[in-house]
């Protein structure tokens, strides 16, 4: 039994040793942990936005470039059907000659220019009769600029129609034909890789023309419905972006094939580009971009054995050093660094030492809470209330007796303790000195500041006899000053205020 009890013993004396240790070790690898998942977590999600912002700047790019050619057909008609419009008084050669400068400057393969039953010519002055096909149709029903035309006996090839209407009512219109395959050319991006595919897509969906690879989304000939049928989640955000003319990015998988799809207006009626790219290239985009973040793990590496190294350094160091400090440390223990004063402990444990070597005789305590200190911290800085804080301590340090106890109790709550205070007169003297100090006391260089306080007093022993007790009364005699609108003294009961 005394063997076992001398073993538990050296256990017992052991543990504060092993927890001296592991705890200087165990703590700061928490936090390198805690560290290290927020920034692995923070460093995926940049290196994912960096890798989509790159891959939606190519598609404005191929989306600019289509956009521009299209502007620039509709400038140059539109300056045709300025002229047009302006002199009505032109003959059917100058007709033609205008729709012929058109065609040569847009590199348009046709141009018809007709009135509202589709009557009309062509850039060589031909006859058109358009009325009855089903592009015209949709022309006469919308206000569509932009309009796919399908490959019939009257048009030889699939192409975009760009619509200007003429005349002030509308009932005219200059329609120019430029073939699919011009923009093919366009979409063809060099620094996509090969597994990517373009696509350009009306307000429907439809997959007007592509370039790149081929894809399980683009088949059907509508890229909503294909990627509706696996995600309509993924369609519906497609859908979104399309009415709204808004950009958008989507990660979609459709069979066993998945995309990032990213999809950017091309400004004109509801049509834009989107770009599929293989997830896996994504990814690897995604892997690359976070390669940096080894360099980062070996740092933090390095970071925990110098911390490591320079706890053992510091504990061996605090060791030779702690008998040394151990005297300075107590003398420190009582003093608040900020002002200088007591602390709360010490504050408290030399009133209650006071009173009970002296019972009877009658002293004061005044309980002060700086007026609309938060607002000080907020407005001017933390750092100029830690001068209002630290002046009013030496102000009020001045003012009263070496003999007298003053601490700071309270973030911006002092506590003054006047040691035998005799007579009604000298109490009603004492409580006049702290006003006229708070009237007067200011802070601040260049800006001066004047400070305001909230102060509640008890007498000893009347109010109290022992620390809480009197604390209270004087708590409710600072409760009593701030209902009375603040910047006063109060006393726990009115007589010693009286005259």
């Amino acid at each position: 039994m005394c063997v076992g009890k001398k073993t538990m013993t050296m256990e017992n004396q052991n543990k504060p040793s092993v927890l001296h240790w592991i705890l200087p070790f165990a703590v700061p690898m928490i936090v390198v942990l805690i560290i290290l998942l927020n920034f692995l977590v923070r460093s995926n999600r940049s290196a994912k936005e960096a890798v989509a912002d790159s891959i939606l700047r190519s598609t404005q790019r191929y989306t600019d470039s289509l956009g521009d050619e299209l502007r620039l057909i509709g400038k140059v008609v539109g300056s045709v059907c300025n002229m047009l419009d302006e002199d009505q008084t032109l003959s059917d050669a100058q007709v033609v000659g205008l729709v012929q400068i058109a065609a040569d400057c847009t590199e348009a393969t046709r141009i018809e220019l007709c009135d509202s039953k589709g009557r009309g010519i062509d850039q060589s002055g031909e006859a058109v009769s358009i009325g009855e096909e089903q592009y015209f149709q949709k022309i006469l029903a919308s206000e569509e600029s932009l309009l796919y035309v399908e490959e019939n006996e009257h048009m030889p090839q699939q192409s975009i129609a760009v619509v200007e209407r003429l005349g002030r009512d509308g009932g005219s219109y200059m329609l120019i034909f430029y073939p699919i395959e011009k923009f093919d050319g366009l979409l063809s991006g060099e620094d996509l890789d090969s597994g990517a595919f373009l696509a350009l897509l009306d307000e429907e969906g439809r997959v007007l023309s592509s370039s790149g690879a081929k894809s399980v989304m683009l088949e059907g000939g509508n890229l909503l419905e294909a990627v509706g049928s696996d995600d309509p989640a993924a369609a519906a955000a497609v859908r979104g972006c399309i009415d709204s003319g808004s950009q958008g990015i989507k990660s979609v998988r459709v069979d066993d094939e998945s995309r990032m799809l990213v999809y950017v207006p091309l400004g004109m009626d509801q049509w834009g580009i989107v770009l599929g790219v293989e997830q896996a290239y994504v990814d690897g985009l995604v892997d690359h971009q976070w390669k940096d973040t080894e360099g980062m793990f070996v740092s933090l590496i390095v970071v925990v054995f110098v911390y490591g190294c320079l706890v053992m350094v510091t504990d061996i160091i605090g060791r030779i050093r702690d008998n040394q400090q151990k005297k300075e440390l107590e003398n420190k223990a009582d003093t608040d660094l900020l002002t200088g004063l007591n602390n709360k402990l010490a504050t408290e444990r030399k009133i209650k030492e006071y009173m009970a070597r002296n019972p009877d005789s009658q002293s004061m305590m005044f309980l002060l809470d700086v007026d609309n200190f938060k607002s000080v911290n907020d407005t001017m800085g933390h750092a100029f209330g830690d001068e209002v804080l630290s002046s009013l301590g030496e102000g009020i340090s001045v003012i009263f007796r070496a003999s007298d106890i003053i601490g700071r109790v309270g973030g911006d709550e002092f506590m003054i303790f006047l040691k035998s205070v005799p007579t009604t007169e000298a109490i009603r003297k004492e409580a006049k000195k702290v006003e006229d100090f708070f009237r007067s006391f200011q802070v601040g260089e260049k800006e001066k500041y004047d400070v305001r306080a909230s102060i509640g007093v008890a007498v000893f022993p009347h109010e109290g006899t022992d620390f809480e007790t009197l604390y209270k009364a004087a708590d409710q005699g600072l409760y009593k000053a701030k209902r009375r609108g603040k910047n006063q003294l109060a006393f726990y009961e009115d007589k010693w205020a009286k005259e």
